[in-house]
């Protein structure tokens, strides 16, 4: 297996208090992992940390690199960041859903230069994949919840990084559009990307390639999420409140 993101003792806290726990964690290239777990359980502090967006102990390698040393610009190039519900996109207000998406390309984008042909082209597939193309020329700020998230994935997208990471990306959509999101990852895995995904839809999260179910600031179980193993210990991190059944042929889990 080729990693696309380790994680080697990693520890992390934050004031005073020690929310991850000597985590070990390989996470493969080219497949979409999802990560699961109750509130609290540590699951956005990873996702930061292995975006380098925490102080931590311990070691990441993004692409078998160490991530902290790493230039940041080479960093962004090869990963992308969505965090949870837009959070401190505040000031990107008056910004036009066309140019929020453009900031996506500015790794690629020499100091001050005018965007390429290539920028032009990217934002224009991110924002028509998220179905965003038609704002394109409306403030953020305008926009509803769900809007909004739409063309912050956009933002992301444009980047066309290696590895996206994605904090509860299925914030303010609704059915349709989660549904048109977890396309849009499968047609990035096929691409030959990897996303990481935290996420509360456990059948959104049980339609991944592989799960990290996590509690109390540890990994508790890493597997393939079409494995029983990984169905008990989804089952069992929830005080066994739900239960997973397949369904249509897809794996569901439901209220007990």
């Amino acid at each position: 297996m080729t990693a696309a993101l380790q994680a080697r003792c990693i520890g992390a806290r934050l004031g005073h208090v020690e929310v991850l726990h000597t985590i070990d964690l390989v996470l493969a290239q080219r497949r979409w992992t999802s990560i699961v777990g109750p509130n609290g359980a540590g699951k956005s502090t990873l996702l930061k940390v292995l975006a380098g967006l925490l102080p931590h102990d311990g070691e990441v390698q993004l692409l078998g690199q160490p991530l902290a040393a790493m230039s940041g610009r080479a960093r962004a190039r090869r990963l992308s960041w969505l965090g949870q519900g837009g959070a401190g996109e505040g000031s990107a207000d008056d910004l036009l859903v066309y140019d929020v998406a453009m900031l996506g390309r500015l790794p690629h984008q020499p100091w001050l230069a005018s965007p390429s042909d290539a920028d032009r082209a990217a934002v224009e597939r991110a924002l028509r994949s998220t179905q965003a193309w038609e704002w394109r020329d409306r403030a953020l700020g305008q926009l509803s919840g769900g809007e909004r998230q739409r063309v912050l994935l956009a933002r992301a997208l444009a980047v066309e990084a290696e590895v996206l990471l994605m904090d509860e990306p299925l914030a303010n959509l609704d059915p349709p559009h989660q549904s048109d999101w977890m396309q849009t990852v499968r047609e990035l895995i096929a691409q030959g990307r990897t996303v990481i995904s935290v996420l509360h839809e456990l059948n959104a999260a049980l339609a991944a390639d592989d799960m990290v179910v996590m509690g109390q600031g540890r990994v508790l179980h890493h597997g393939q999420c079409d494995d029983a193993a990984t169905h008990r210990a989804l089952e069992a991190v929830f005080d066994n409140r739900v239960r997973v059944h397949q369904m249509l042929g897809h794996w569901l889990a439901v209220p007990r």
